[in-house]
């Protein structure tokens, strides 16, 4: 028994009603398809339909093996088009959005890379300080920075970034470097809003928590304002580490309390789940995360 052709059949008179309609889509004679079906009843030893002269309705057995059958050949159907898909050049619209700065510095060059190197892919870069509903917005790839909580996402994770205090050589020098966030109380602060509440600096050493309740005397929603602010003196801030990396290897930044820090939290790689994805979709992930992983190692 030819078993491919065995499932085609069977399905066919499932979907389609009768052994009459399943001749015509298969292309095939009406003795062919009868002849086929009892040999896979057969083979199964059970009854997949239950006939009258009229009707032919599918038996409990017969609708559990239906569903299973057309799981099966509809992940084989997925398997042969991704296979496609490896051996056809990306082409279309990549759509990709991230937080603002994370996007200017390590997302933007990924994408003209992409572009150089598949000239048949335009792309729009969305880059906002928001979370995205990839599917609603249209999006094909979002970077994500904390937990992925949206099941309906899938996710390759490529690093993680981590909450540093840091300040400027020329305030420290006045005010003094803190050794233990107990020592905070007499600075002064710069609060980027994007991280949160401008009330509380939060801090853990080992197991244990501790929150330090400040007042800024300067705050911006804009990162770049928040960092230019802390570089000339005004107060001690508090960033992600890859908003405060260039300045703290230029040395404009030293970081602080590093010992106290929280817990770092996962940056990631979403697209919206599929079994099947597009050629420059699957193409960009694969691609983009180990230059993600590089660039986010500390």
């Amino acid at each position: 028994m030819d078993k491919f052709k065995a499932l085609q059949t069977f399905i066919a008179i499932a979907e389609h009603g009768s052994l009459t309609a399943a001749s015509v889509h298969l292309n095939t004679s009406l003795p062919t398809v009868v002849r086929t079906l009892a040999e896979l009843e057969r083979h199964l030893q059970v009854t997949l339909f239950n006939r009258t002269t009229r009707r032919i309705n599918l038996t409990d057995d017969g609708r559990r093996y239906l569903e299973t059958c057309q799981q099966a050949l509809g992940q084989l159907d997925e398997a042969e088009q991704a296979l496609t898909a490896t051996r056809s050049k990306p082409s279309g619209r990549l759509t990709v959005t991230s937080s603002v700065l994370f996007g200017r510095m390590h997302v933007a060059p990924l994408v003209s890379t992409f572009l150089t190197r598949y000239p048949d892919v335009s792309a729009q870069l969305v880059l906002l300080d928001r979370v995205v509903d990839l599917v609603e917005e249209g999006i094909d790839v979002g970077v994500r920075i904390g937990p992925l909580p949206d099941s309906s996402l899938h996710g390759v994770n490529v690093g993680t970034v981590r909450r540093v205090l840091c300040a400027s050589p020329a305030y420290l020098a006045r005010m003094g470097s803190p050794a233990h966030p107990d020592a905070l109380a007499p600075h002064s602060f710069v609060h980027f809003s994007g991280l949160g509440s401008s009330e509380v600096l939060h801090f853990m050493r080992g197991a244990r928590k501790h929150d330090v309740a400040i007042t800024p005397r300067w705050s911006s929603n804009s990162v770049d304002a928040a960092l230019s602010a802390v570089v000339d003196g005004l107060g001690i801030g508090q960033f992600l580490s890859y908003m405060a990396q260039p300045l703290v290897r230029s040395g404009s930044l030293c970081p602080l309390l590093e010992t106290f820090e929280p817990p770092a939290v996962p940056v990631t790689l979403v697209y919206p789940h599929s079994r099947l994805l597009s050629t420059k979709v699957r193409l960009f992930v694969d691609e983009s995360a180990p230059v993600l992983r590089a660039g986010l190692v500390h």
